[in-house]
């Protein structure tokens, strides 16, 4: 069975940074577009950032210039590098495995001073 683990959320003060991992096990990882989505309280859960096989990244315009998606196929793990954070960042941020449809449990993210 499939299975997504994230890792590295935590408290961040603004202009801070923080890095999330999500390692896929249970399926096949290179060949599956990947994405990062938050969810802020009382508010829908939206994308953040995808990733697709060749290592092409897209962003939502809220992180650009500030959020770098990358991945390692060897290792099944996608990265969500995020500098100079905001207090609008602040979210649960989940992991999504499009080939499978399939959610990670999320990790938080709290900025704040």
């Amino acid at each position: 069975q499939v299975q997504l683990v994230e890792s590295g959320g935590g408290l961040v003060q603004p202009g801070g940074s923080l890095r999330l991992s999500c390692t896929a096990s249970g399926g096949t990882f290179s060949i599956s577009s990947m994405g990062w989505y938050r969810q802020a309280p009382g508010k829908e859960r939206e994308l953040v950032a995808t990733i697709v096989r060749d290592g092409s990244g897209s962003y939502a315009e809220s992180v650009k210039g500030r959020f770098t998606i990358s991945r390692d196929n060897a290792k099944k793990t996608v990265y969500l590098q995020m500098n100079s954070l905001k207090a609008e960042d602040t979210a649960v941020y989940y992991c999504y495995w499009s080939l499978y449809d399939y959610w990670g449990q999320g990790t938080q993210v709290t900025v704040s001073s």
